[in-house]
């Protein structure tokens, strides 16, 4: 298999230099990807790709995954979250970051394995050779979960010779330090090893306003929440043979953080007063220590009241730490992936990709987000502690031919097995306000766990015809069969509720709830390479991801069916958590264009996709109930555009990016507001968006090299939330990053000073009502944001 190599030049995001084998090019300024399961250069393949290198997720301190939207217009990404854990979007097609429940529809790629819990979303990645961004339909390539395109993530490998990497950085807003390094080589001469790590501990992640009522396990006054992350990794690559070769990775990731609720406010919303959160039909009202103030990048999140917190049910997560009701959070991921390449014959090769994810997660927090008594205690309510356990098996086999002739072709088939602990403890009521249990003495609502086990099975196969050496026609098709089969339990119900008629008993068992579904995915391309720098092409696509049992449930009022004697109302409740599958159908047409020897480069792709039954997942504040549904149909249309000029000036490379993306709502879609969003903009997609970006490289002598390095993105407006046709909208936004650079011309040594987000521009992702309002007159909104200005000064060496 080919090695991937690295940007073509080194802005911010930039497409690549065609590859031709009698061209006098630098292979340095040749991108390859992998977007067809096999190696072609960016220009060639007839895929809309954004393609980032590894040097330049250096120079910008890019480490979370939320940071490569400055770089790819049209993606949207929040970190955080109960549920899920996270969300990505392309072009108005996403996934709800609350429910574990749901895939994502941009599926995330890590080293050629389909991961997919969106937790990994909030592990970051280092020592990375390539991201690359699959816009569109992915599904005969990537299977079930690619409805909305690939987020592809590919780590470094062995070099061919030793080398020893190292970095150290400091960040002084969030103050917040970084050390990391690599050691790389070759064991034998067929044997190569790499071993990274990176340890990092931001100490003011997220900046708590002067007089929050939060407090550290110690009992002083709590001013910011912060994280730390150990990441590790091992790479193996053997080739024993000539027609044999394995490249075998293992990770470690370890996070820590003081609570699941990140960069999260509350905006005031029309009424403009921080609204008290209401409890027990207003038996109990907690004043609102929030200041309505939601872009100084100053945030409320209050510790859980000591009745809500004091005695976790046995078992839960959060039994006992969380009694102190400070809020922490842990994740523990092991990956492995196992890829191995086996020439058959000179024009057969035989692929294996085996993948392996453990995860072990808890987040603790409480979802009032806010509240402080007059005597300046901590009063937030709605507390939870989840647990998500996950373990993924992936097995994906392919045999691919590379004849000499027109013809060639691609077999394979892909297996999945996915088991998913999703167990809380929760207050919905708050009821120990009241009284702890009197039975058990425990202080929350109900102890609720719930398993899901997945297995998927599919088969794709695709050819493609080489009418000349100019002209080919590709295509194929995906068959996916996915079943899933959850049971909910409910060890502990609070005595006050479950004497009432509106809640079930300790001790409920749900028994499986089976979810089925199988798909056909077709694909078609023509590819026309009309001069050695010109390649047009246009594709039909569809996309598939597949429906599921809801875990967001409560056992209030969506379960209280299952106790009921008659069958037909039992499965009536078991359909009602079911949600279906969504579905994609449409098309792209672009040109990857180059011009003046090579130095400029302009690719632009028109695409038109509908998507049926697309998966959505809002919050009713008032019923403080988690509602999964289908929308009926969004239709996302637009143009993307990617330019890179290696101008005349030594070392200058300027690069961008601009999109236009009109997603929007085109047939009935009733949502819990009783609105109606047929016609409505699809939310988290602007209508444009763009970077622009250069590249400066400076040699100051034979032994100093200076870099100077800058990018601007631009995002038009866009709504936040799809609940009502008056949902919060995020004007539209400037956010510029620069970096400054002096080391050895060879990469020896480097010092840089790195700003991110200098003008500290706050903007929001998401929003939804805030739990635990007065009906009829509160109408605060909780609001989840970027993070603010970062500044790094960092020293690396390489030899």
């Amino acid at each position: 298999m080919a090695t991937v190599t690295s940007l073509a030049f080194a802005g911010i995001v930039t497409p690549a230099q065609a590859q031709d084998a009698v061209d006098e090019v630098d292979e340095a300024n040749v991108i390859t990807v992998v977007a067809r399961k096999q190696t072609e250069t960016l220009q060639e393949v007839p895929v809309t790709v954004t393609a980032i290198g590894g040097d330049t997720l250096e120079k910008y301190q890019v480490n979370e995954i939320a940071d490569v939207v400055s770089r790819v217009p049209a993606l949207n990404v929040q970190v955080g979250g109960s549920g899920s854990g996270g969300q990505i979007s392309l072009r108005g097609v996403g996934s709800s970051n609350i429910s574990a429940a749901f895939d994502s529809a941009v599926a995330f790629d890590f080293d050629g394995v389909q991961v997919s819990t969106m937790r990994i979303v909030q592990a970051g990645f280092f020592d990375v050779e390539q991201i690359d961004v699959l816009k569109g339909p992915q599904s005969l390539f990537f299977g079930k979960s690619a409805s909305g395109g690939v987020f592809s993530i590919r780590s470094a490998n062995p070099t061919r010779d030793w080398e020893v990497a190292g970095k150290a950085s400091y960040e002084f807003e969030e103050k917040g330090y970084t050390l990391g390094g690599h050691i790389s080589g070759p064991l034998t001469d067929t044997l190569g090893i790499r071993v990274a790590a990176q340890y990092q501990d931001i100490e003011d992640y997220v900046k708590l306003a002067p007089g929050t009522p939060a407090f550290n396990p110690d009992g002083t006054i709590r001013d910011s929440r912060g994280i730390s992350s150990f990441v590790s990794r091992v790479t193996f690559q053997w080739d024993p043979l000539d027609n044999f070769n394995a490249n075998l990775k293992l990770n470690y990731i370890k996070n820590k953080s003081d609570g699941a609720v990140g960069h999260t406010d509350i905006n005031c919303g029309a009424n403009g007063v921080a609204d008290p959160v209401y409890l027990l039909q207003g038996g109990l009202v907690i004043p609102s220590n929030a200041d309505c103030n939601d872009r100084d990048g100053l945030y409320h999140t209050s510790d859980g009241a000591a009745a809500l917190v004091s005695n976790v049910p046995t078992g839960s997560g959060g039994d006992p730490r969380y009694e102190n009701g400070v809020a922490y959070g842990e994740t523990e991921i092991f990956f492995g992936r196992l890829k191995w390449d086996l020439d058959l014959s000179d024009s057969l090769t035989l692929s294996s990709v085996s993948g392996y994810l453990n995860l072990d997660a808890i987040d603790t927090d409480c979802y009032a987000y806010v509240g402080q008594f007059a005597n300046g205690a901590p009063g937030n309510a709605g507390c939870s502690d989840p647990v998500n356990k996950t373990e993924q098996f992936t097995q994906e086999l392919r045999v691919a031919s590379d004849f000499d002739g027109m013809f060639n072709f691609m077999v394979g088939a892909f297996y999945e097995t996915r088991n998913i602990d999703f167990n809380t403890s929760q207050q919905g009521v708050n009821i120990s306000f009241v009284a702890p249990d009197p039975v058990t003495g425990f202080t929350y609502d109900w102890y609720k766990k719930q398993n899901t086990k997945t297995e998927a099975l599919s088969f794709f196969a695709s050819a493609s015809l080489a009418f000349t050496e100019a002209l080919e026609l590709s295509g194929g098709v995906r068959w996916t069969d996915e079943k899933k089969v959850s049971r909910i339990s409910v060890p502990y119900v609070h005595s006050f509720l479950s004497a009432t008629p509106a809640f079930i008993d300790s001790g409920f068992f749900s028994g499986p709830i089976t979810f089925k579904d199988s798909n056909f995915s077709p694909e078609v391309t023509i590819k026309y390479q009309a001069t050695p720098d010109v390649n047009l092409y246009a594709a039909f696509k569809t996309g598939f991801k597949s429906g599921g049992i809801d875990n967001s449930a409560l056992p209030s009022n969506s379960l209280l069916g299952f106790n009921d004697p008659d069958p037909a109302v039992r499965q009536g409740v078991a359909d009602a958590l079911k949600f279906a599958s969504e579905t994609g159908l449409g098309g792209e047409v672009g040109v990857k264009a180059q011009f003046a020897d090579r130095t400029i480069t302009l690719n632009t792709s028109a695409f038109y996709y509908v998507f049926d039954d697309l998966q959505v997942q809002t919050f009713n504040a008032a019923t403080v109930q988690f509602l999964t549904f289908n929308a009926s149909q969004l239709t996302s249309k637009g143009v993307d555009v990617e330019w890179g000029w290696r101008t005349p000036v030594e070392g200058l490379n300027l690069s961008g990016s601009l999109a236009y993306t009109d997603a929007k709502y085109t047939a009935p879609f009733v949502t819990t507001s009783g609105q109606d969003l047929n016609g409505r903009q699809a939310a988290r997609a602007p209508k444009f968006a763009g970077n622009a970006s250069f590249d400066w490289t400076v040699p100051m002598g034979d032994a100093i090299e200076l870099g100077l390095n800058g990018n601007v993105q631009y995002s038009g407006s866009y709504f936040t939330n799809e609940d009502s046709r008056n949902d919060l909208r995020q004007d539209s936004y400037f956010s510029f990053d620069g970096s400054v650079s002096v080391g050895d011309p060879d990469g020896k040594w480097k010092l840089s000073l790195v700003g991110v987000n200098l003008t500290d521009e706050i903007w929001v992702n998401t929003s939804s009502g805030r739990p635990f309002l007065q009906p009829g007159v509160g109408d605060d909104l909780v609001v989840t944001q970027n993070r603010g200005r970062q500044v790094f000064v960092e020293a690396s060496f390489k030899f």
